[in-house]
């Protein structure tokens, strides 16, 4: 028996109904699993700083002692009430009464103080508070409602130390799905508007890309439950930005085939296996490279960096999959109605060719223009482009990416920040968040003696030995607390925990402590930020090659060259130096940030060379497919002709939608936007329509290098017809 067919009668009915509607159908279950999924990823999340901290980081061994020290896990908040004039006694005797109405609060262990300021001027606290990020978040709320009824009229207060920064840290992230994603969707709506000029096909585009995160959030969800990654805002702001991104080019190069096919035939199943055809070894090569790329991160020492890479690679599978398999199939449902009301026309009967289209018809207005421009001065084109990419370069010298105080991280208004002043302005800036030495028990007064007089240390004690225990661990006083043979050891910085200085202070520590305890271990908040930039440093070293290679060999891979794919990897990276070099001279000059996390050129390196990549790819897998028919430089012409406004428009949708990380107030965030939008569009602009067209044009046939492309003589029939056919292109536009 015959299978049914559409009223064409060219394709059966189960691929042209059945098919597209089964793959819509699973992709809705999808999506309503997926979606409501969205609200409890603050389930499995934690911006903990020192969570992330590799296994052999000597913070991360001495929190590990710490823990043996206390009989829960607790992060200081540190409680500050200032006054522009001495306390009266009066004022004290009020203000003391507060440690009352702090203990009933029950967030922790004993709450200690009030410890005066030597002026006179300030009081603290010291308020433990049980380590959860969503319980910190609302106990520091709780904590700074509490003393701001408390305190006497005209005082300020504030709620400070690692329990307030990581309270004013995580509210920074709240709304980051509603506010994230509405902003990327109407950049990315706009767009799609402006360029097709169809009121259906935007949210076709929209939908596999809302649909694709679906499917993400519920795969990360389920890793992150089962504890195979560690989430954190951060790296879910990111998946929310790289996986609509990145659907939506995806998305875009389908539908640029799929419009080419239906100037072709006029069934649309037949133009949308056409288009899928045509679509899917560069969609698969572009999603394989980043995907590889973004798993190169698993070679990090930061548990940050590990947990991003499978977190992205899980955006990109389900973006390849979406665009591979749902914008299909909505298109194969709508046809030409999708691109209602300006609808593609059937060409010619003389125009049409049979199998893949070659789309000459695309090369009008500015891409004509420009493959005339490539065609006649190609080497000045690629020499200036070169020159002028080496400039911006140069600016990469002032990229200061050796980390920034906590303080900063938070662009907007943060009473955290501020309370982080007032205790500088009137105690031990380190107070509340000190040094913590681990020694053996018999070199402890020996130990303690070395941290007393090292430089930057204001003052030290052993826990339990007649000192405070702000850690709550028990100690009896007058004797030191042990544990398995070893002892804590708490040191007040003169600077700030989160500044530099107190980074360099905690540097010394280390070096004079092992002068007598080799095994001493230096930990605390700033040992746990100076590590985690020294890592980050590091990783930069390993993973930068790694990916290199691998990008390296999937394009010999795709393009069947050696030569080809080495140009191509060296104009991305000119084009990643040139991004950073304009970035730094952006954050230093016109932003005025202090600096940058040590994480965001390792982070601006995978997105940029991955996602740039991608456009080479798209450019070049149909530059090969032409030169297929045509020969190297007419089909570089005619690559460069027909995917010149796809490109171009995937370009500035994911320039637009990583700026959308911009609104969210992290100085990380806010500068990682700036870096991939910028070397987005740089790399769009100038890499892929510019650059490299005029170079592979430049070196012609050799480009192909051992393919068999680079063979003399090759098709020399079809290359005559095309580089006639071209020049009169040329001459015509």
């Amino acid at each position: 028996m015959k299978p049914r067919t559409g009223s064409a009668g060219r394709v059966p009915f189960w691929l042209r109904w059945l098919v597209p509607a089964f793959l819509v159908l699973s992709w809705l279950a999808l999506a309503g699993v997926g979606g409501p999924t969205f609200g409890r990823l603050e389930e499995v999340s934690s911006n903990d700083q020192a969570s992330f901290l590799p296994a052999g980081a000597e913070a991360t061994a001495a929190q590990d002692w710490q823990a043996k020290f206390r009989d829960s896990n607790e992060v200081p908040g540190v409680v500050v009430i200032e006054s522009d004039e001495p306390f009266s006694p009066a004022e004290l005797g009020e203000v003391a009464a507060l440690r009352t109405e702090l203990g009933d609060l029950d967030l922790g262990s004993a709450v200690v103080g009030p410890v005066p300021s030597e002026d006179g001027k300030a009081v603290q606290f010291i308020a433990p508070i049980s380590e959860s990020s969503v319980e910190i978040q609302e106990a520091v709320k709780e904590l700074r409602a509490t003393v701001a009824e408390a305190a006497p009229e005209g005082m300020r207060t504030f709620v400070t130390g690692p329990a307030g920064l990581a309270a004013d840290f995580t509210a920074a992230f709240a709304g980051i799905d509603g506010i994230l994603l509405m902003v990327a969707l109407a950049a990315v709506f706009v767009i799609l508007l402006v360029v097709y000029r169809s009121l259906l096909l935007p949210f076709m585009v929209l939908l596999t890309s809302v649909f694709a995160l679906c499917a993400a959030i519920l795969l990360v969800f389920g890793m992150a439950k089962a504890g195979w990654i560690q989430l954190n805002g951060q790296s879910q702001g990111i998946l929310s930005i790289l996986v609509i991104g990145a659907a939506t080019d995806y998305a875009l190069l389908f539908v640029a085939r799929f419009r080419e096919a239906l100037t072709h035939t006029a069934d649309r199943t037949a133009a949308v296996l056409t288009a899928w055809k045509a679509s899917f070894e560069p969609i698969l090569a572009s999603g394989a490279t980043v995907i590889i790329a973004l798993l190169c991160l698993l070679f990090s020492d930061l548990n940050s960096n590990k947990a991003l890479g499978p977190v992205a690679a899980a955006g990109i599978i389900c973006s390849l999959f979406a665009a591979l398999t749902l914008l299909p199939a909505l298109m194969g449902l709508l046809g030409r109605a999708a691109f209602w009301p300006f609808r593609p026309k059937l060409a010619p009967a003389e125009e049409r060719e049979p199998g893949l289209v070659t789309g000459l018809e695309g090369q009008r207005g500015l891409w004509r223009a420009m493959g005339a421009l490539v065609r006649r001065r190609p080497r000045t084109i690629w020499i200036a482009s070169v020159l002028l990419l080496a400039v911006a370069s140069a600016g990469v010298l002032q990229l200061k990416a050796n980390g920034v105080p906590q303080t900063e991280v938070i662009l907007s208004a943060s009473n955290a920040v501020d309370g982080q002043d007032a205790l500088a302005r009137h105690f031990d800036a380190g107070s509340g968040s000190p040094a913590v030495v681990v020694a053996d028990e018999g070199k402890a007064q020996e130990v303690l003696d070395r941290v007393k007089a090292a430089d930057g240390v204001g003052e030290a004690y052993l826990l339990g030995a007649g000192s405070v225990p702000i850690t709550g661990a028990p100690g009896t006083p007058g004797e030191p607390d042990v544990r398995e043979g070893k002892v804590l050891i708490n040191a007040t910085l003169d600077s700030a925990a989160d500044s530099l200085e107190a980074e360099e202070a905690v540097r010394a520590l280390r070096q004079e402590v092992k002068t007598v305890d080799p095994e001493a271990l230096v930990g605390g908040v700033t040992a746990t930020a100076l590590d985690t930039n020294t890592t980050a440093q590091r990783d930069l070293v390993i993973i930068i090659p790694v990916v290199l290679v691998v990008v390296l060999f999937i394009l010999m891979l795709l393009l069947r060259s050696i030569l080809a794919p080495v140009l191509l990897v060296l104009s991305v990276v000119l084009s990643y130096a040139a991004a950073m070099g304009v970035s730094a001279l952006v954050f230093n000059n016109v932003l005025g940030f202090p600096g940058a996390d040590a994480t965001v050129p390792l982070f601006g390196f995978v997105f940029l060379v991955a996602l740039g990549v991608d456009y080479n790819i798209f450019l070049m897998s149909r530059v090969r497919e032409e030169s297929l028919k045509h020969g190297t430089r007419p089909g570089i012409l005619r690559g460069l002709g027909v995917t010149g406004g796809v490109i171009t428009s995937a370009g500035v949708v994911l320039a637009a939608t990583f700026a959308a990380l911009g609104v969210i107030p992290i100085m990380f965030l806010v500068q990682l936007a700036f870096i991939v939008a910028f070397g987005v569009l740089l790399d769009t602009v100038l890499v892929r329509s510019l650059l490299v067209p005029a170079l592979a044009y430049d070196i012609g046939p050799k480009i192909w290098w051992p393919g068999k492309l680079a063979k003399p003589g090759l098709f020399p029939e079809a290359r005559g017809a095309a580089d006639r056919e071209v020049a009169g292109v040329s001459s015509r536009g």
